[in-house]
């Protein structure tokens, strides 16, 4: 009896150091990358489309928008926004320009402002919200409830953009259409006993945390309620979805070719298995 209270007990503890070590992992997620950044744009560099902020400190792959003051009451975003490197000893980051065109309304005239110095960077926006990526219904639940640092976007409503897209298996541009449809800036995705903080609409890996908890199945695509999502006849993510980690992985590591920490994981990730 005393040796089965022991084991018992020796479990209860190895639980809760594992929660209160993914509970910090969002405290201090949240403290980094929780508040919405607004600076002004120092530069402009048209021919290469980058803008430069000034910024004590931001990780590269952080997205956002550019907005440009069109009167004393209006404004319009122009650009979106990727942080595509930092210097650290000037506090200077250079910030990649592509299209902006998620609000676009072909009824209504086309304004011709450009961009200039002084216009006004958001960056990290919606990182308040996110989507958790998980291989079963236990650790989505072990993780969204040690927190209540998130508001969680539920899994079912990402599987409901994938069905209505003919998606099983989710692309790049899923994330970035729920990202516009939930207003979230981030992804979690649990793979391999971590946890990878990732921007939603770059997805760029901004942290890597250890959470090693117990998974005993998979759920494929991930963890949701919905029990199929409709596909496409033909095209990219139309095909059901055969593997969990090798999968998720390879999306991260095609979106982020120069992680040096992903990588590696991957490689001791390939080895195990």
């Amino acid at each position: 009896m005393f040796a089965i209270i022991t084991l018992l007990l020796h479990k209860l503890y190895e639980e809760y150091i594992l929660i209160k070590l993914i509970f910090l992992f969002f405290i201090l997620t949240f403290t980094l990358f929780g508040a919405v950044i607004k600076t002004p744009i120092l530069s402009v560099d048209k021919k290469n489309q980058l803008v430069t902020i000034a910024i004590n400190k931001i990780d590269i792959g952080i997205s956002g928008f550019l907005v440009h003051r069109v009167s004393k009451t209006n404004s319009t975003i122009l650009k979106n926004l990727e942080v595509v490197s930092f210097d650290s000893s000037s506090q200077v980051a250079t910030l990649k320009m592509t299209t902006f065109n998620l609000l676009r309304q072909n009824a209504l005239p086309k304004g011709k402002w450009q961009v200039q110095a002084g216009d006004i960077a958001i960056l990290a926006f919606g990182y308040s919200r996110a989507l958790l990526v998980a291989p079963s219904e236990e650790i989505y639940y072990r993780i969204t409830k040690a927190t209540s640092q998130v508001e969680w976007v539920h899994p079912d409503i990402f599987a409901a953009i994938l069905s209505f897209n003919g998606h099983p298996t989710p692309l790049k541009e899923d994330f970035k259409r729920l990202s516009l449809a939930t207003s979230s800036g981030l992804v979690f995705f649990y793979l391999d006993k971590k946890l990878y903080t990732v921007d939603s609409s770059s997805l760029k890996v901004i942290n890597i945390s250890d959470a090693p908890l117990k998974q005993d199945s998979v759920k494929l695509p991930f963890f949701t309620r919905v029990d199929e999502i409709e596909a496409d006849w033909w095209g990219e993510g139309s095909d059901e979805l055969e593997s969990y980690e090798p999968y998720y992985f390879s999306l991260l590591l095609e979106n982020n070719p120069t992680h040096t920490q992903l990588h590696e994981l991957y490689k001791k990730f390939n080895t195990k298995k």
